[in-house]
């Protein structure tokens, strides 16, 4: 793989460069945000690693400019030493992939590196389906979802959110199976980033409508069904 990786930090940089060219990867460092969004355009890179914290533009700032104002598709890990779920929901609702926060295991890094891969493989598998409920109508290629004649807009992790939601209509889904299948990660399941994701999604496409679609379980998790 080729692999961009904008760290400031000049030890953690070298840690993760060594660690990822062990493992036969191509690594491009940048050691600060300007630097590196300049090389993101200059090249293509199977994924790229951001930290957060950086002198000048920052991580968030990097990650916005490239997935929100130039429409990159390159998956984006992000790196940081604040780990809250705020933290967390902030980076991912600036365009980021996943989010690993500091300090953290190589072989974690290496984890989540493959699985933003293997994401990224799958895709147009399902291009041409439409899931329906009720009247909530979602299609995947166009990324549109409507309820009845309204089109709801969501984010990229609340469309994930709820095409899981819908291809498991009449099953319990867990937070640990919702980790698992629409981040392909584990965070620490101690913090409440899907409980925040399932709020946002359900002021979207219930606040307003009659019918409530989001059923939560008690101590089980969440599921759509009649």
């Amino acid at each position: 793989m080729k692999i961009l990786l904008i760290e400031d930090e000049l030890s953690v940089s070298s840690f993760i460069k060594r660690g990822l060219e062990e493992q036969g990867n191509s690594v491009l460092q940048a050691f600060d945000g300007t630097t590196g969004l300049k090389f993101a355009f200059q090249e293509e890179f199977d994924v790229i690693i951001l930290d957060v914290v950086m002198p000048g533009m920052n991580g968030l700032e990097v990650c916005d400019k490239l997935k929100n104002k130039s429409g990159i598709n390159t998956p984006i890990l992000m790196l940081t030493a604040l780990g809250s779920t705020d933290d967390i929901v902030i980076g991912l609702e600036t365009g980021a992939d996943d989010y690993l926060a500091k300090p953290f295991k190589f072989k974690e890094l290496l984890a989540r590196i493959n699985a933003l891969v293997r994401r990224g493989s799958k895709g147009g598998e399902n291009d041409d389906l439409v899931l329906k409920f009720q009247d909530l109508n979602m299609n995947l290629k166009s990324k549109e979802v409507y309820r009845g004649n309204i089109e709801i807009s969501l984010t990229a992790r609340e469309f994930g959110l709820l095409e899981y939601l819908l291809r498991n209509k009449n099953r319990v889904v867990s937070r640990t199976d919702i980790l698992e299948n629409v981040w392909e990660v584990n965070f620490d399941l101690g913090t409440n980033v899907i409980d925040v994701y399932v709020n946002y999604l359900r002021k979207k496409i219930e606040h307003g409508f009659s019918s409530k679609i989001i059923k939560t379980v008690v101590g089980m998790g969440y599921v759509i069904k009649e």
